[in-house]
């Protein structure tokens, strides 16, 4: 099978030269790469072009669009018979591409997910960001989990779509907020066969401070909503749990305040679920700074979701606004 891997790349020269560099040592060589720049300021030609010796890749420019349509046009460009989207901040383990050629001539796949983790050499604050977004106990839970709720929605850092899918399905939609859920749901819809490929792991980098896990999450929280306005049925009571945690959150902060009785339930609620967070991070990273880190990036990632989600419910589903 010929894989061809779609890259969009957005002021991230450095980033791209790492993922280019772990391609380099795949096991398995019948691939090619695309590299499309979206319209970047700080471009990474150059640095894609000193590959072209070792590796199979195609440098493209294209005004800014966003990382949905990106992927569209290196759709249209691709020779491969299935095609694999990573974002430019990950790490590609050396047998990735051999795993999912192995896996997908065992058990046929339209569509594949593959889950992410934690490489050794990133940051700490990395790690347990990393943490809180695979973590069962927030809702990374749903991410790279075959016990997942309802229907497994690939995710565009690690995802792979079959040429005839794209034939049949065509490309991206919608170009941000949600556009590789809605465009899974949209497979599953025509009666592909999506799935899980749970040892197809990649190494994804995170966001290097709590301020940008943030606004990423709160981004992530309103991008729910956004594919509620596409497939209202996809709106699970689940995707509300963060929201009802961003309120229990606030509620006990304003009744510490006031000093109402039952601030001290909520204390012990808040406390039970920190020790959770810490020693399961700490079971997972057998360190325990990136446990205490991994209580922030819990609470960031909780509140910044619930809020973002709550926010774009308030707009475009109960004021009916755009």
């Amino acid at each position: 099978m010929f894989f061809s891997i779609i890259i969009p790349l957005y002021n991230r020269p450095q980033e791209i030269s790492e993922l280019l560099g772990t391609l380099v040592q795949q096991t398995y060589k019948q691939f090619e790469v695309l590299v499309i720049e979206d319209g970047s300021v700080n471009r990474a030609e150059d640095i894609v072009k000193s590959y072209e010796g070792i590796l199979g890749v195609r440098y493209f420019e294209k005004a800014n669009e966003g990382q949905g349509f990106t992927r569209n046009f290196g759709f249209e460009r691709a020779k491969g018979d299935y095609f694999i989207v990573f974002d430019s901040d990950c790490l590609i383990p050396a047998n990735y591409l051999e795993i999912v050629n192995n896996s997908l001539n065992s058990n046929w796949l339209d569509a594949y997910g593959g889950p992410d983790g934690a490489h050794e050499s990133f940051t700490p604050i990395q790690k347990a960001i990393s943490y809180s977004m695979t973590s069962p106990f927030t809702t990374g839970g749903i991410r790279g989990n075959k016990k997942g709720i309802g229907q497994f929605h690939p995710r565009s850092f690690n995802m792979g779509i079959s040429r005839r899918v794209w034939e049949k399905a065509g490309g991206f939609i919608i170009t941000r907020l949600g556009e590789d859920i809605e465009y899974s749901i949209r497979i599953h819809s025509l009666g592909y066969k999506i799935g899980l490929i749970p040892e197809a792991i990649v190494y994804h980098k995170r966001r290097t401070d709590f301020l940008k896990f943030y606004k990423q999450l709160h981004f992530f929280g309103r991008a729910r909503i956004n594919i509620y306005k596409f497939f209202p049925s996809q709106l699970k009571l689940v995707h509300f749990f963060p929201a009802f945690a961003t309120v229990g959150i606030i509620f006990t902060i304003i009744a510490n305040i006031a000093q109402w009785p039952i601030a001290l339930l909520c204390n012990v609620l808040l406390l039970v679920y920190i020790l959770l967070i810490f020693f399961h991070s700490w079971s997972k990273n057998k360190s325990a700074k990136i446990a205490f880190l991994s209580i922030i990036a819990a609470l960031t990632q909780l509140t910044a979701y619930g809020l973002g989600f709550m926010q774009d419910f308030w707009k475009r589903v109960v004021l009916k606004r755009p």
